[in-house]
């Protein structure tokens, strides 16, 4: 059987699906340590010419190896295509003592807002989700979440309320 390399098949998704389906694979692979994003970039600017060279180009600008899942990426582009400012991923937050607080799946650091995509394994671990959304809040952190249903389904209100938090 016939196949291509993982940097080729990521090249050739890129070309062919919508940028946040392209950016959600890329990102997963990156992630899983399959694809190291200076090597996919080279590759790409050294063989990829033509119909879909600047759409592999914007995969590579909005790929972010710290995405834990799809649904964090898919939350995450839908933020940034609506125009806002990329948030940092995976931020390890401190309080003034350097005791570790949370690490939100998104961050705002100029408005110490995080972000969380609460998946079906966020259900197993209420307790432990709350606790630390209660020591974020303890610390100024805001933390707004939002699920599938938010992301898929309620786009405009989603980025109506983050636009509103980075606004005040």
């Amino acid at each position: 059987m016939r196949a291509t390399t993982l940097l080729r098949t990521l090249v050739d998704v890129s070309r062919r699906l919508a940028l946040t389906e392209a950016v959600v694979l890329a990102d997963m692979a990156m992630h899983a340590g399959l694809v190291d994003r200076d090597r996919f970039e080279a590759w790409a600017r050294a063989r990829v010419r033509g119909p879909g060279a600047a759409k592999v180009r914007r995969v590579l600008e909005h790929s972010e190896p710290k995405s834990e899942s799809p649904m964090e990426t898919r939350l995450r582009m839908l933020l940034v295509l609506a125009g806002l400012p990329r948030p940092a991923a995976q931020v390890s937050l401190q309080d003034a003592r350097g005791r570790f607080l949370g690490r939100p799946d998104l961050y705002y650091p100029g408005a110490r807002l995080g972000i969380e995509y609460d998946g079906a394994t966020h259900r197993e671990s209420l307790a432990a989700d709350n606790r630390r959304q209660n020591r974020l809040l303890g610390e100024g952190i805001q933390l707004l979440r939002f699920t599938a249903g938010d992301v898929l389904h309620n786009q405009a209100s989603v980025v109506a309320q983050v636009r509103g938090h980075l606004a005040r």
